[in-house]
């Protein structure tokens, strides 16, 4: 079986341009990159603005994390790990291990024959000191496994590094089982929210040409799977609270301070959305909230200034923040289930592109100035999707995994064990043989 090019050219030069590094040539080979030039890594450099991040972002890669061959890849993917695992798999690196550059160390050889199984060294450099070859091969391995690329082994590059074949094939197979359960309508123009990445993608014609860090549920309160059509974009939108954190959240805010609502810029409204006296409604959070809580245009509303309609079972969108300094964290697992995009009034001119010259950038930046709500409705629907993959390869094949957040992998795995046992056990029996039909 053909051994598989972990690693793609393209993604290595735009991995450290993104982060400010720079890189020999590298050409790829059968089995695994060949031979690099020597790099000076520099340290990264902090993406501080919406623009600069989701630049940073798209650098990475024009590849799509979900298109119509991603299942096709991951098959492929899986089948190449299975084979690592067949001959004996990758050698675990001691957890109190030290890795300096240019100082040689115990564990040095252990840590190449790691990244040279996986690919992202090359096989003539199989022993050595920690070098500018390691470092590049280690930058490389966190790229892929959505990691900044320092090249220093960090205790999470470790960790990742430590993770077992045997669960990377698990991370594939669920990812695979997923996406057959799925029946997304691709177009010319669609997006994808890949929860475990924390990214969303603007694609068209099967190149990734918006790439945006975005904020997705907490794990107590994890964003859900979907297909849906994006059909408007709101500009300075309202809020209306969801019944949930109005119980909870609003109710234990005004238990304790009766002016909060006021403080926030929020109303409470009856069934006909008419105002009523925040006095006379029951704040002990003990009832399901018999009015509506909503949350007035401007900076301090939840929503920011974009909000993304994309009517869906689970009443998610997407939407801009009034704390927007949350997308420099590498951890991005913070809303009660909607997604925060960076830089979304770019997002928003992408969508409403065929509205240009009348909603480019500069327009919408100069309706949302005026205070004013504008809601404009998409000429043409586009596709969405949010999709729960830990594990995939794109079309320069180059394999990715992230952490299962959720921790959705195994239980889904257990799952169709579970019910592929019940048919073959039905089969067998002459009641119950017509279920495995």
């Amino acid at each position: 079986m053909r051994r598989l090019t972990l690693i793609a050219v393209a993604s290595v030069f735009a991995t450290a341009s993104a982060f400010g590094q720079s890189a020999g040539t590298v050409t790829s080979g059968a089995s695994s990159p060949t031979k690099p030039a020597a790099a000076t890594v520099a340290k990264p450099v902090a993406a501080s603005t919406a623009e600069s991040r989701s630049s940073a972002a798209l650098a990475l890669s024009h590849e799509p994390t979900f298109d119509q061959g991603t299942a096709g890849r991951i098959k492929e993917a899986a089948l190449s790990y299975s084979d690592l695992a067949v001959r004996g798999g990758w050698p675990m690196i001691p957890t109190d291990a030290k890795f300096v550059s240019g100082v040689p160390g115990p564990h040095d050889d252990v840590l190449r024959k790691r990244l040279l199984i996986s690919g992202d060294l090359a096989a003539d450099k199989a022993s050595g000191p920690y070098d500018a070859d390691v470092t590049e091969a280690v930058m490389r391995f966190q790229a892929r496994h959505g990691l900044a690329p320092t090249g220093i082994v960090t205790p999470r590059t470790l960790a990742a590094l430590n993770v077992p074949v045997q669960k990377r094939i698990r991370q594939l197979e669920a990812s695979l089982e997923r996406l057959e359960n799925m029946n997304f309508a691709f177009g010319e123009r669609y997006v994808v929210v890949n929860l475990p990445a924390t990214f969303a993608e603007a694609v068209e014609n099967d190149k990734v040409v918006r790439r945006y860090r975005v904020i997705v549920g907490k794990t107590e309160k994890p964003s859900p799977t979907l297909t849906a059509e994006i059909t408007s974009v709101n500009l300075n939108p309202t809020w209306t609270v969801p019944s949930s954190i109005a119980k909870t959240e609003i109710s234990a805010h005004m238990r304790k301070d009766p002016g909060y609502l006021s403080r926030m810029h929020m109303e409470v409204l009856d069934a006909h959305d008419s105002p009523i006296d925040p006095g006379s409604v029951d704040w002990s959070g003990a009832h399901t909230p018999n009015f509506t809580v909503r949350q007035q245009s401007g900076t301090w509303n939840a929503l920011g200034a974009v909000k993304i309609d994309m009517p869906n079972p689970y009443s998610v969108y997407m939407h801009d923040t009034n704390q927007r300094s949350l997308f420099s964290d590498d951890y991005r697992f913070d809303s009660h289930g909607c997604a925060r995009v960076d830089n979304v009034r770019d997002l928003a001119a992408w969508l409403l592109q065929e509205e240009m010259p009348k909603w480019n950038r500069a327009a919408i930046d100069a309706a949302i100035a005026t205070g004013q709500r504008e809601d404009i409705a998409l000429p043409k629907k586009v596709p969405v999707a949010w999709v729960y993959l830990t594990a995939w390869m794109t079309k320069d094949q180059t394999v990715q995994f992230r952490n299962d957040i959720y921790d959705q992998d195994e239980q889904l795995l257990e799952a169709t064990a579970e019910e592929a046992a019940f048919f073959s056990q039905a089969a067998n029996h002459p009641l119950t043989a017509h279920l495995a039909q």
